[in-house]
């Protein structure tokens, strides 16, 4: 098992954001494997980097980089008056979230900024501009039907053969999350295209067949 070096674990822990050390260690060892096809690691749904750690720190070590793609303006239940709103990550200027400037400490803190290139952007519409394949899709991103579909429709096909699609916060029983992430997880499976190698929490990994 591939596992983060322990300063890019405590990188990892110490920086805001939701993933599980649990789920982080499976995203770091499916991004490793993912990583030998020489193909960028590319996650949707950046917040403020606690992944985003562990696939620069791969890429760094695969030779390769890692992309990440966010409009740093919070997702739905990230907004004022909903369970994950943070505060200290609104801009006072403007009156709107922006995890832009704190992403940007958190990779300059765990060395890894030069390894990692940050799209500001909407996913669909980056998608529709992304002509290159990938090594691995990481969809982390909001959680409403529209927008875990536009991510899927997205950056799915761009998943080169053996590479690899990962899906967060899969909950198959409704008490316990959103279904978005569900749904695009059960048709990727559907579509024939996709095969399932591992399950940890609520973290899905898949790999592109054919």
């Amino acid at each position: 098992m591939s596992e983060p070096a322990p300063e890019i674990l405590a990188a990892f822990e110490a920086a805001k954001g939701f993933m599980p050390v649990v789920e982080g260690l499976a995203l770091f060892e499916a991004a490793t494997e993912a990583a030998k096809l020489g193909l960028p690691l590319l996650e949707v749904g950046t917040y403020c980097g606690r992944s985003t750690i562990l696939l620069a720190d791969v890429a760094r070590r695969a030779g390769t980089v890692a992309v990440t793609v966010d409009h740093h303006r919070g997702s739905e239940e990230q907004q004022p008056g909903w369970e994950y709103h943070d505060e200290s990550v609104v801009d006072p200027e403007v009156g709107l979230m922006d995890t832009l400037p704190t992403f940007r400490r958190t990779l300059r803190k765990a060395g890894l900024e030069e390894h990692v290139i940050a799209v500001v952007g909407r996913s669909p519409q980056v998608a529709k501009v992304w002509g290159g394949q990938l090594g691995l899709v990481f969809i982390d991103g909001g959680h409403t039907d529209e927008h875990a579909t536009n991510d899927y429709e997205g950056w799915a096909s761009k998943v080169a053969s053996g590479g690899l699609l990962l899906i967060h916060d899969v909950f198959p029983d409704p008490e316990d999350g959103g279904q978005a992430p569900y749904r695009i997880y059960l048709r990727a499976l559907e579509s024939g295209d996709f095969e399932e190698i591992s399950v940890t929490d609520s973290l899905r990994v898949l790999r592109r067949l054919g």
